[in-house]
């Protein structure tokens, strides 16, 4: 074998590896996401953020669909650079941001469930993920039935300390007058008694 064949080998093999390089990173390599966060806990009327990050190589679509008790309900939908579709009952209530996350503004307990994301690669590969939501409401009435009991006993105790006071005053009334009708028969007795003598 001559020494010009052997090089010409393996220039050609190195050309060939490059290209073959080149091409596979040219190549859609597919979606990939990542759920920072999978379970998130709210109460009413909070905001909260549902945070995702995907990468891809060419553009994607991005979609997210709440699922609940009450059934499957598309939220938005959206491509890179180009359209944002949000439903009409999450028009005022969501924003979305180029990572693929949204936020939810002003959460009501309907809002509790599964959110599913789906990252779909122009070449037709996509991904999923999901984010459980828990809402809870901040129960004002139990606060406010203690802040009522609380009213109501010291207003009963408030009435039952007066009562008291009123009941030892008629006793010490009562006691005047007894100590008064005894002095005075006590009296009668001793003079009916001088009397008699």
């Amino acid at each position: 074998m001559s020494p010009l064949r052997s090089c010409r080998g393996i220039v050609v093999g190195t050309v060939t590896l490059c290209l073959a390089a080149g091409w596979a990173l040219q190549t859609p390599g597919g979606v990939s996401l990542v759920v920072p966060q999978p379970n998130i806990n709210a109460t009413v009327a909070q905001n909260i953020l549902l945070s995702v990050e995907y990468s891809c190589r060419g553009v994607a679509t991005v979609e997210w669909k709440h699922v609940s008790s009450w059934g499957t309900t598309k939220i938005v939908e959206w491509k890179s650079g180009n359209y944002v579709n949000i439903s009409t009952v999450y028009k005022d209530r969501v924003t979305t941001f180029e990572n693929g996350s949204i936020q939810l503004l002003n959460v009501g307990m309907s809002d509790a469930g599964y959110y599913f994301i789906t990252v779909t690669e122009e070449y037709g590969t996509n991904t999923y993920g999901t984010i459980i939501v828990n809402v809870y409401e901040i129960i004002y009435e139990d606060l406010h039935f203690v802040a009522v009991l609380f009213a109501f006993l010291a207003a009963v105790s408030a009435i039952l300390i007066c009562f008291m006071w009123l009941c030892n005053k008629s006793l010490h009334l009562f006691q005047k007058k007894r100590a008064h009708k005894l002095t005075a028969s006590t009296t009668e007795e001793i003079e009916l008694e001088t009397i008699e003598c």
